[in-house]
């Protein structure tokens, strides 16, 4: 039951980190355990014909304003302490979103996105870079040749595309976007109703 209520993230987005930080109260009060699914952001942009807000709010001033504001009050509501834009944004996120699925086949799923999101959008390093990923994994304790390796096997690769396909067909253009069954709920301000079709799923189960 628990499979069917997802979280489509890329470390890419500062959004999606915002919900990761919050994820864990929203598990607490629903007792149930949200399912991380790795997805490539920028491949769903293409599949999607969607671009970054970055790109499409480059000419409305007044809404990238307004866009920040918004992150400012999300932040201060759930005392986000940790948070900083990354320097380096954008980053290419397909080797660590690799690198995400190769640690959910080597059993180090939830340490290995606990430290990609907290070097991405804590520590602002660059992890477009190999050898800076390869420092944050050796920092954390984490098998880093192991999962580099592992990145690169074939079946991951597909796995990671196949996620992605998966979203756009199930109606996807962004992250963060949260699933409970077939029902869809896009960004950091759908968390409230993510929770409410979460409590709603379990009571008809």
């Amino acid at each position: 039951m628990n499979a069917s209520i997802q979280f489509l993230f890329d470390f890419g987005s500062p959004n999606a980190y915002l919900c990761h930080k919050v994820l864990p109260a929203l598990e607490q009060r629903t007792s149930v355990a949200v399912q991380y699914v790795p997805v490539l952001l920028g491949g769903l942009f293409k599949l999607s014909n969607n671009r970054s807000p970055a790109e499409t709010t480059a000419q409305i001033p007044n809404k990238r304003a307004y866009d920040a504001l918004e992150m400012k009050r999300f932040i201060a509501k759930h005392a986000i302490t940790e948070f900083k834009f990354n320097p380096f944004f954008p980053v290419n996120t397909l080797p660590i979103m690799r690198g995400a699925v190769a640690a959910q086949t080597h059993g180090c799923f939830a340490p290995y996105v606990n430290v990609m999101y907290a070097a991405m959008w804590e520590q602002g390093r660059n992890l477009g870079e190999a050898s800076e990923v390869l420092a944050v994994l050796q920092s954390a304790g984490l098998d880093a040749k192991r999962l580099l390796e592992g990145s690169q096997d074939p079946a991951v690769k597909a796995t990671l595309m196949a996620n992605t396909q998966d979203a756009f067909e199930r109606g996807a253009f962004g992250s963060p976007t949260f699933f409970v069954g077939e029902e869809m709920y896009f960004g950091k301000d759908r968390l409230a109703d993510f929770e409410k079709e979460i409590t709603a799923h379990l009571a008809r189960a």
